[in-house]
């Protein structure tokens, strides 16, 4: 586990919104990781983390978790990276949050190149 200063680490999130963005567009969050370069926000999970995958090949995980002062960036494998969204998919159903569910599902299906997940 690596962990970064968040004054030490620039460019931490850069919420990437068109300008007038209606809202049924999405907002994207990347991450400028010093060793793995760009990463692509996934999803957000929960208690202040949030799945990053490697933007290029969709191949590496990291698990971001943000304290206010503390980064901390676990990596995590493509098995457990997919666990993680499938029980946040099933976290966001039963809240009745079907515009997130949708989303986050999109996602999941274009990442790990699956058409259903598993109750």
């Amino acid at each position: 586990m690596t962990i970064f200063h968040k004054n030490k680490f620039n460019a931490l999130l850069d919420e990437i919104s068109p300008p007038r963005a209606n809202v049924n567009e999405t907002t994207e969050h990347y991450l400028n990781h010093p060793t793995f370069g760009l990463l692509y926000g996934v999803c957000s999970l929960q208690n202040n983390q949030e799945l990053f995958a490697t933007i290029y090949a969709m191949r590496l995980f990291f698990v971001i978790t943000t304290n206010g002062v503390d980064i901390q960036v676990e990596p995590v494998g493509r098995a457990d990276a997919r666990i993680l969204v499938e029980n946040y998919l099933r976290y966001l159903r039963g809240l009745g949050k079907s515009q997130e569910f949708e989303k986050v599902l999109g996602k999941y299906q274009q990442i790990f190149q699956v058409k259903t997940i598993t109750s």
